[in-house]
């Protein structure tokens, strides 16, 4: 049965009013304060009516401080069980999710019912729902400017253990024989003693661990041929291959080796670690991680955030800087996939920017192209190394029109074809006698000396060029807060080491711990801006609306005890 309690009704009395002054005080200025004032009542408990019955079953937990639950637990990461002792004793989170009675159905919820509620939200995928409202509501409360944003990524790691690639092969194996004996006994006794004495013990399993540099390349094909027996031994059973740990043995032999069918004495053979692709499996606990080159195995989070471009301590720290976009991604997911989806979901809530600050990675010339199609100026640098003793297209003098005037020398050109691929013919004169003739792109045709090149290359050079001015540094230099801002992600929230699995579940904790850091700004910048007059003006209409009401019952008692004293008088009349 559901419970929803309307956040937004006034109370006649004033449950909070036990508070002293100076702590009310406090905990309307906390981050308590602006959650039960902006955030709570913004909750989409709509979207979580369809999963419980409206007349039948037990009541639920009130919805709004189910979903307020799980965003303090992840802003503040918080175990299952330290989540049940805020709620039941801390004050603040009573004041943040206006819970005023004390009974347990209020304050009190068991570590089952709470995962429950938190697996509703993974499963469908809520979250994004919860970060839209919250962000949305803190955008208008604090009149976010969002014409200026910078987009970075982190990487995160879910709750498991590195793993080798001997590892990852032992530990497959020792996952399909437990799963094997528990699911099907009779299938699990036909396995050979020899796989089992290395593989199914936990104390056995530890042994590969300890193998020697040495012997790790004939350790590894052992482990291959076992698990490639396995498959071959139970691949004609129906109920064992539509098991998903056979199936992830299935994908280490596909990912780790090469299959030789016309060798039947070796039919296997271990790949080059250079020839394993970067989503192949980290580790049978998580399936979903995958392989970074840069920062290693796990999960990418894109970020993207506002800025004031202001140096101005003061106006800083009245000016909110809000993450307006959070995406989890798989770690082999490159960069410059993530910049359009970012503008989009931005645009598509009000929240979309102008300027948009991103290092190279995401700064294509493809990027480049669709972001001014939906009217966003990208700041980024270009992608490519530079040759200091080499020139290039940028090197050249170009106009506002993109014409090439003039080459390094100074020597204007003789003739322009533009057609599919641009060419500038300069006289033979000039570059046969030029110093830097071995070091120019400029190459020799019958009547000139031609540079050749794309449409995108001149765009490309064109930005290289704005790239060594003043004013492109004075704007791209603000793209660095993004490093203090993954920084506060992980202090604040511990986003980088998170304490659950999979895609969807490492998705929910990182969205929900951005509302966090949204959170906890906001209150930062509440504080700097002296929000105290509206609170009181606040406090205020709440007194005199408490006011009204009690005069009108006060009002309507009185009509109703003068006709009481009008009848009884009429009746001792008439007895008399």
């Amino acid at each position: 049965m559901i419970r929803i309690k309307n956040h937004k009704q006034l109370e006649i009395f004033d449950p909070w009013s036990f508070l002293s002054p100076i702590r009310r005080r406090m905990l309307d200025q906390s981050w308590a304060g602006l959650f039960k004032e902006e955030i709570l009542c913004e909750l989409p408990v709509g979207k979580f009516k369809p999963f419980f019955n409206e007349g039948f079953g037990r009541p639920t937990k009130e919805l709004h401080t189910a979903l307020g639950m799980l965003i303090l637990q992840q802003a503040f990461d918080m175990t299952d069980e330290e989540t049940v002792n805020q709620l039941s004793f801390n004050i603040q989170w009573h004041y943040a999710l206006n819970i005023s009675e004390e009974s347990d159905s209020a304050k009190y919820v068991c570590t089952k019912t709470l995962w429950n509620i938190r697996n509703i939200v993974i499963e469908h995928g809520l979250e994004s729902s919860l970060f839209e409202c919250a962000t949305n509501k803190m955008a208008v409360v604090f009149k976010v400017n969002t014409d200026k944003q910078r987009i970075d990524s982190v990487h995160i790691q879910s709750n498991m253990r590195r793993l080798g690639r001997i590892g990852i092969f032992a530990k497959s194996i020792h996952k399909f024989l437990i799963n094997l004996k528990r699911g099907h006994k009779e299938l699990f006794d036909s396995v050979e003693e020899s796989i089992l004495d290395r593989y199914f013990s936990e104390q056995a399993l530890g042994c590969f661990a300890m193998v020697k540099p040495s012997e790790a390349r004939k350790t590894l094909v052992s482990v291959a041929d076992d698990l490639f027996d396995l498959i071959e031994c139970f691949k004609g059973y129906s109920q064992i291959t539509s098991m998903h740990s056979y199936k992830l043995l299935e994908r280490v032999l596909k990912e780790q080796c090469n299959l030789n069918s016309s060798n039947d004495s070796k039919p296997v053979e271990v790949k080059k670690p250079k020839e394993i692709p970067s989503d192949s499996l980290q580790n049978p606990s998580d399936p979903d991680a995958t392989y970074s080159g840069h920062k290693g195995q796990g999960y990418q989070v894109q970020v993207m955030e506002t800025y004031t471009d202001t140096n101005d301590p003061k106006e800083k720290s009245k000016t909110l800087n809000l993450i307006t976009h959070v995406a989890v991604e798989k770690a082999c997911e490159s960069d410059a996939n993530a910049l359009i989806p970012a503008i989009e979901s931005t645009q598509k809530r009000g929240l979309g920017p102008e300027e948009l600050a991103a290092d190279s990675l995401y700064g294509s010339d493809d990027n480049y192209e669709q972001a001014q199609e939906r009217g966003v100026e990208l700041i980024a640098p270009t992608m490519g190394s530079t040759q200091k003793d080499k020139l290039r297209l940028s090197d050249f003098k170009i106009s506002a029109r993109g014409q090439v005037v003039s080459c390094p020398q100074g020597h204007a050109h003789a003739k322009i074809k533009n057609k599919k691929r641009h060419s500038v013919g300069f006289a033979a004169r000039h570059c046969e006698n030029c110093p830097a003739l071995s070091n120019c792109p400029v190459k020799k045709g019958k009547k000139f000396y031609y540079l050749r090149f794309t449409k995108k290359e001149l765009r490309l050079a064109r930005r290289r060029i704005y790239e060594q001015s003043p004013e492109f540094k004075n704007r791209y230099r603000w793209r660095a807060g993004s490093e203090a801002t993954m920084s506060e992600f992980d202090r604040c929230t511990g986003v980088k080491h998170l304490r659950v699995r999979g895609f969807k579940a490492v998705r929910f904790c990182a969205t929900l711990k951005a509302i966090g850091v949204n959170l906890f700004r906001a209150t930062a910048v509440r504080k700097a801006a002296n929000y105290d007059k509206a609170d009181i003006n606040k406090a205020i209409v709440t007194l005199n609306h408490a006011i009204f009401i009690i005069k009108e019952h006060f009002m309507t008692t009185l009509s109703h005890l003068k006709n009481v004293l009008t009848n009884s008088w009429q009746v001792v009349r008439l007895c008399s």
